[in-house]
């Protein structure tokens, strides 16, 4: 059965959107970066993090079980740097907290040449090619990882999961070269979950070495995938790997054992982001290519 999309004015996409998020008891401020981060995935056709996702993961994770706490104030914590923040989002909408930290990251950048966000106890912020992309668009250079809000993935060989699914996401301010920004963005694992569940409804088989079963053994099969496997074997899992590490210093425990509810009842059970930006005139002569 084919599908049908429906094709809206972003005007009316992001008042139905901010709506949702204001009935949730979000304020006007947080449900407007909500709404203007799903028209920027769905345009770039980013569907797995689109306003019924976005909305979705709110009620599943976020303002629905308390994961996220609308209206929440982040906290900065006293650092010595001065191109560096360390944030506590205090459970802040992600979206909301990943544009302010992006933007606090780009005026670090204009006076030290580097800048650097780091944020604690936040929510997941869905897609960090988003982010990245706005600062290329306006001339920087931008990285930004995350941890996740479930353990999904097994290490490399493993059989019990350790990880998230743990994106990197790289931007690059190219227009002026080739007519656009270059955002490099990509998830751990050759799969996300949301994958998985989609391919089940479809009744389609999932790629061979994507996703393995309650025995730890790779499967095909949607229905029988129980944990995610990284991609690129051992290249994948270091990559994921890095993000629990970064998450690690930044938070001061592993993110995904904070992750595990039923198992650390003590621990914050939030995601870490990191962003870094570059003046590209802190690099060389400012001239790419």
């Amino acid at each position: 059965m084919s599908e049908i999309l429906h094709v809206v004015p972003e005007a009316q996409h992001n008042a139905l959107v901010e709506a949702a998020y204001k009935k949730r008891g979000y304020s006007g401020q947080e449900a407007a970066a909500g709404a203007r981060f799903c028209a920027e995935a769905t345009r770039h056709g980013i569907r797995t993090h689109n306003a019924l996702k976005a909305l979705h993961l709110d009620h599943l994770f976020g303002s629905g079980s308390e994961g996220c706490k609308p209206r929440a104030k982040m906290e900065k914590i006293k650092t010595r740097f001065r191109g560096a923040q360390v944030w506590n989002a205090n459970r802040k909408l992600g979206q909301a907290t990943a544009y302010a930290a992006m933007e606090a990251a780009i005026k670090l950048a204009d006076r030290y040449g580097v800048g650097m966000v780091s944020v604690d106890n936040a929510f997941h912020y869905l897609w960090g090619g988003g982010y990245v992309m706005d600062a290329a668009k306006r001339g920087y250079i931008a990285y930004t990882n995350c941890t996740a809000a479930l353990a999904e993935v097994v290490p490399f060989g493993g059989k019990f999961p350790t990880l998230g699914t743990n994106p990197h996401s790289w931007g690059f301010p190219t227009t002026a070269a080739i007519g656009y920004p270059i955002v490099i963005d990509w998830a751990t694992s050759v799969v996300a979950m949301g994958r998985v569940q989609q391919l089940a409804r479809e009744g389609k088989q999932l790629p061979p070495n994507a996703a393995v079963d309650e025995n730890g053994q790779p499967t095909t099969d949607p229905t029988k995938a129980k944990f995610l496997i990284p991609f690129g074997a051992h290249k994948g899992y270091g990559l994921a790997l890095i993000n629990e590490i970064v998450g690690a210093l930044i938070g001061g425990s592993l993110p995904t054992i904070r992750n595990r509810w039923e198992q650390q009842p003590d621990e914050k059970h939030a995601c870490c982001f990191f962003f870094q930006v570059w003046h590209p005139d802190a690099m060389s002569s400012g001239a790419f290519a």
